[in-house]
């Protein structure tokens, strides 16, 4: 592949195939460089023909709907706030990006490993444990068919994960070795009210795993920050998935690839999935063994070669928020980070000390 020696202001959102990944070898490596190198360009693209069939997606919509319909009280059964592992339900108004209140509900989700000690450092050990669940009879078959959606989505992150790889002129494995066998990837399930005026459903800001899998159901509002300081619309593609880097990501590569900043402002009702591809809590964000011109391509790039990444909280009350930190040695620190900054009441219920 080549590398781009600073690149243009993005002005829409590039569409890539999936079904070219699953042709002949040349198909396969001309779909790896063009990964990447929109990932690089962009770090957002439109993943079409993905092997989330259309009936799933409808079904799985239609359960997300049906338990954001549920009166208060059930929903409050599997408040977050009980949960140490920051799992569960939240109301709008709950969390906090950057500082500023996100007007969203949502159902938050992880991997769902054996938990470690209540005082098990580092702290950020304390991430690993069980995912908050309604009684089955309050909604029948609702996380069979979450569960089966998270799993179809690691399987399709696992392949774009070594189409990188392969676009990097890597082993195709070489994620997927330093990922560890008690990987920690997120959900959420998000039900977005119409935003209010000066608001935002989410505020501006970056992810903290690997890569992104969002399915919009029809309904915009995402919009992804260019090096222009333009927003530019993330157009809904019927049951397509937006793909967009983590900082996990761009750690590993040296900034090649970066992430993106984005927000959602939703002109209306909107109901979306994020799931978020993350290795093991234990896992070292240091940077692969590139080919020295992906490095030199960093350096000729300001975006790339400036990128930050999300403020920690003690940057956050310094007043210091954006993009402008620096990245943690380890994803489990990063995740950290992020759960301190964005839910500080439930750090504080739980972890008072800390």
């Amino acid at each position: 592949m080549t590398t781009t020696a600073g690149t243009a202001a993005f002005t829409e959102i590039p569409v890539l195939s999936y079904s070219r990944w699953q042709g002949s070898a040349g198909d396969r490596k001309a779909f790896a460089d063009e990964l990447v190198a929109t990932a690089h360009e962009v770090g957002f693209l439109t993943l079409v023909d993905h092997p989330l069939d259309a009936d799933f997606v409808a079904r799985y919509f239609e359960a997300l709907e049906a338990f954001f319909a549920l009166p208060v009280e059930t929903k409050e059964l599997i408040e977050k706030r009980k949960s140490r592992h920051f799992r569960g339900w939240e109301r709008i108004g709950s969390e906090l990006t950057d500082n500023k209140i996100d007007w969203r509900e949502q159902l938050d989700l992880s991997t769902e490993n054996e938990p470690w000690p209540d005082d098990a450092l580092p702290a950020y050990l304390r991430l690993d444990g069980p995912n908050q669940w309604l009684p089955e009879g309050a909604l029948p078959g609702f996380k069979a068919i979450v569960q089966e959606y998270l799993a179809r989505a690691r399987t399709t992150a696992d392949e774009i994960m070594a189409a990188l790889a392969l676009g990097l002129d890597q082993p195709k494995d070489v994620f997927a070795k330093r990922f560890g066998d008690w990987r920690f990837s997120l959900a959420k399930l998000i039900s977005y009210p119409p935003t209010p005026e000066g608001g935002a459903g989410v505020n501006s800001h970056h992810d903290s795993g690997f890569l992104t899998l969002l399915l919009q159901h029809g309904v915009g509002g995402l919009q992804a920050l260019n090096s222009e300081g333009e927003w530019i619309d993330v157009p809904p593609s019927e049951g397509a998935f937006v793909v967009n880097i983590g900082e996990t990501l761009q750690s590993m590569t040296g900034n090649y690839l970066v992430a993106t900043t984005h927000r959602v402002i939703s002109p209306t009702h909107r109901v979306s999935a994020a799931y978020f591809h993350g290795p093991d809590l234990r896992t070292t964000l240091e940077p692969l063994d590139l080919d020295p011109r992906f490095a030199e391509a960093v350096a000729a790039s300001p975006r790339h070669r400036d990128a930050g990444f999300m403020a920690k909280r003690e940057e956050l009350l310094a007043g210091d928020g954006g993009t402008g930190s620096t990245s943690a040695p380890v994803y489990g620190e990063q995740l950290w980070n992020y759960y301190r900054r964005s839910y500080p009441d439930v750090v504080d219920l739980h972890y008072p000390g800390l």
